[in-house]
C-alpha cells in the first residue's frame, strides 16, 4: 500500500500511529493508520483483506506515494474474523481443514481500533493526567477510549500512586516536530514578517446575550438539537459587521484587493495536534442553529483526528476563542490569507458605570488583529464597534445591525 495524496502542495507525511501489530489479519476498508501532513491528521485504510507486514513504522516520515505497508491477499483468514464483505450480519466462521491447521490463530480483526487505543483527545488526557490504558474501560468502537471514558475514570478516582511527582529532577526530553506543528510555525513567523498587523481592543456587556440564552436554551436545544453557545453569536455578529466593513473580509491577491459577498468564517479548534481552524461556510446565510450544529460537528472532527484539508481550505475570517483557556487579553495572529481575525476572551464580572450608578456586569474584552494595508483604523474600530452594539442588543442581528425601531424609522 502506497500513501496517498492528502492535498494538493503536500508531498510528505508523517506515520503517527499503526492501529494493527505487524502480521495482523486485516480487512479491507479497515482502518490501520494515523497519518500526519502538514494539515491534518489522516487515516489510512486497508485496501485488501490479508496479512500485514508493516514497512514503515510509527514516526517515519513518508513521501507521497512511498509504501506504507504490505498486505498479503493470499493469507487465510483465521477463524472468528468477520468477512471481506462489511455487512452487519453475524456469520458463524466455518472449520478450518485439518490439512492446514493454524499453530498459532492470529487475533480476530476488527473494522475498528483495537480495544484499548484511545481517541487523540483521550491520549492528551491520559499524558496529561499520567493515565494508563489499563485503567480506562473503553466505550467506543471496538473498545476505542474516549475522552468521556478518560473523564470517567478520572471522576472515579485515580490510585494515588499514579499521580505524577514533580520535581527533583534534570532530566530532558526530546520530541520530534511533527509536520503540522512546523507547518504552523513557518505560517506564523510569516505573517509576522509580510503583514502590517496591529490589533484594536474594545470591550462587550455579555449581560442581554446571557438573558437570551438563559432564557431559551431548553428551548432551542428541544427544537434544534444543539445548545445555544457563545460562538453563533459571534460568527453572526461578525456577518454582519463584514458587509459595513468589507475590507476587514477581504483579502491582498497579486497587487489586488479581493472583496468577498460571503463570510466564510473559520473557527479556531485547540487540537492534540495542534491549532487548526475548519471553515462554516457561506455563515451569513445560516441561522444560529445551523452555524452552532456546523460548529459542533467540525469541531469533534478536528479533535477526533478526522479533519479533512478540505474542511480547511479557503476562508475569509476567522475568529479564536482564549477564553475557554482563561484568556483575559491577547493579540490574536492573522490566518493567512486572510485580513483579519477575532480574538474573544474570557467573561469576568466588572464595575461598569450605567447612568451614573456603578453595577456589576459581565465583560468581554474583544481583539480585532487587522493587516494594517488594506484595513484602515476607521474600518477596524468600526467593525469591532458594530459588533459591540449587535452583542449588547441581540436584535440587531435579526435588522442588519440596526435596531427594530431604526428600521422602523427609517434610519
Amino acid at each position: 500500500m502506497k500513501v496517498p495524496s492528502p492535498g494538493e502542495s503536500i508531498s510528505e507525511v508523517i506515520i503517527a500511529n499503526w492501529l494493527v501489530k505487524d502480521g495482523d489479519y486485516v480487512t479491507k476498508d479497515q482502518v490501520i493508520a494515523e497519518v500526519d501532513s502538514d494539515k491534518a491528521t489522516l487515516e489510512l485504510v486497508a485496501e485488501m483483506s490479508g496479512a500485514i507486514t508493516i514497512v514503515a513504522q510509527a514516526g517515519d516520515t513518508v513521501a507521497v506515494g512511498g509504501v506504507a505497508c504490505m498486505i498479503d491477499t493470499s493469507a487465510v483468514a483465521p477463524v472468528g474474523a468477520p468477512a471481506p464483505a462489511a455487512a452487519p450480519v453475524k456469520v458463524e466462521a466455518a472449520p478450518v481443514a485439518a490439512a492446514a491447521p493454524a499453530p498459532n490463530p492470529m487475533p480476530v480483526a476488527s473494522n475498528h481500533p483495537a480495544a484499548g487505543h484511545p481517541s487523540p483527545v483521550a491520549a492528551k488526557m491520559m499524558a496529561e493526567n499520567n493515565v494508563q490504558a489499563s485503567q480506562v474501560v473503553g466505550s467506543g468502537p471496538g473498545g476505542r477510549i474516549t475522552k468521556n471514558d478518560v473523564i470517567a475514570a478520572l471522576s472515579g478516582g485515580i490510585s494515588a500512586e499514579v499521580i505524577p511527582q514533580r520535581g527533583g529532577t534534570r532530566n530532558e526530553r526530546r520530541e520530534k516536530m511533527t509536520n503540522l506543528r512546523k507547518k504552523i510555525s513557518e505560517r506564523l513567523v510569516s505573517v509576522k514578517n509580510t503583514t502590517a498587523m496591529l490589533t484594536t481592543f474594545n470591550e462587550v456587556n455579555m449581560q442581554p446575550v446571557m438573558d437570551l440564552r438563559a432564557k431559551y436554551k431548553d428551548i432551542f436545544k428541544e427544537k434544534h438539537g444543539v445548545g445555544l453557545g457563545f460562538m453563533s453569536f459571534f460568527t453572526k455578529a461578525v456577518c454582519e459587521a463584514a458587509f459595513h466593513f468589507p475590507a476587514v473580509n477581504a483579502r491582498i491577491e497579486n497587487g489586488e484587493i479581493v472583496f468577498h459577498d460571503f463570510c466564510d468564517v473559520g473557527i479556531a479548534v485547540s487540537t492534540p495536534k495542534g491549532l487548526m481552524v475548519p471553515i462554516v461556510r457561506n455563515a451569513e446565510s445560516l441561522s444560529l442553529a445551523e452555524i452552532e450544529k456546523a460548529i459542533g460537528g467540525l469541531a469533534k472532527k478536528a479533535r477526533d483526528g478526522k479533519i479533512t484539508v478540505d474542511d480547511m481550505a479557503g476562508g475569509t475570517f476567522t475568529i479564536t476563542n482564549g477564553g475557554v483557556f482563561g484568556s483575559m487579553l491577547s493579540t490574536p495572529i492573522i490566518n493567512p490569507p486572510q485580513s483579519a481575525i477575532l480574538g474573544m476572551h474570557n467573561i469576568v464580572e466588572r464595575p461598569v458605570a450605567e447612568k451614573g450608578q456603578v453595577v456589576i456586569r459581565p465583560v468581554m474584552y474583544l481583539a480585532l488583529s487587522y493587516d494594517h494595508r488594506i484595513i484602515d483604523g476607521r474600518e477596524s474600530v468600526g467593525f469591532l464597534v458594530k459588533i459591540k452594539e449587535m452583542l449588547e442588543n441581540p436584535e440587531r442581528l435579526i435588522f442588519g445591525g440596526k435596531t427594530a425601531e431604526e428600521v422602523l424609522l427609517g434610519l
